[in-house]
């Protein structure tokens, strides 16, 4: 609860232009995604004393985000009765076989170190890169599938896609997604 008294206003500041691009990117209405971002913020300050420090002050507010967000899409969204497709299994090195992201798949095993921390952030700082190179229709639903772990027919819904082009926009976005981590992660200075 501390670590709330401490924040600086540059820090919230930052937090909250990362909070937007996010929401922007899963929303596609600047506006919408002030309005949740407030929402996201303003709940969090709320319910300060339930934080109890167990994450990053950061991370406990994008989870509140990621709920707001969940929450506008549920209800924004129309009732069409899709099938569900299976996603052909491709092989990938960085999704399980479902075609989710799996992290522990590929953990290097100094991570387990408590002292490998800088690895880890360093990682998810070229994985940010590596989604922001990613054209916006394939990163905002890598991110619905994986960050708010929405299912096949929320996404189609929420995008007015199809089935089979979900399933499209998903396989290209890990192949390029696991191209940039081989290349700057896996394969540069820090294998």
């Amino acid at each position: 609860m501390n670590e709330i008294k401490y924040i600086s206003q540059v820090d919230l500041e930052e937090i909250r232009l990362q909070m937007v691009k996010f929401s922007v990117l899963q929303l596609k209405d600047i506006d919408l995604a002030e309005d949740v971002v407030q929402e996201a913020l303003a709940s969090a300050l709320k319910n300060i004393d339930s934080f109890r420090g167990k994450s990053a002050l950061k991370t406990w507010i994008f989870a509140i985000l990621k709920n707001k967000i969940i929450d506008l899409i549920h209800s924004r969204s129309r009732v069409i009765n899709v099938s569900e497709i299976c996603e052909e299994d491709a092989p990938n090195a960085f999704f399980n076989d479902k075609g989710h992201w799996d992290l522990h798949h590929f953990e290097p095993n100094e991570w387990s170190d408590i002292h490998s921390t800088t690895y880890k952030e360093e990682f998810w700082l070229i994985f940010d890169a590596c989604l922001n190179r990613l054209p916006a229709l394939q990163a905002r639903i890598f991110m619905m599938r994986e960050h708010l772990e929405l299912d096949s027919e929320q996404i189609c819904q929420e995008c007015d896609i199809s089935t089979s082009n979900l399933h499209v926009l998903l396989y290209r976005a890990r192949l390029q997604l696991q191209a940039c981590l081989s290349k700057n992660w896996f394969g540069g200075k820090n294998k």
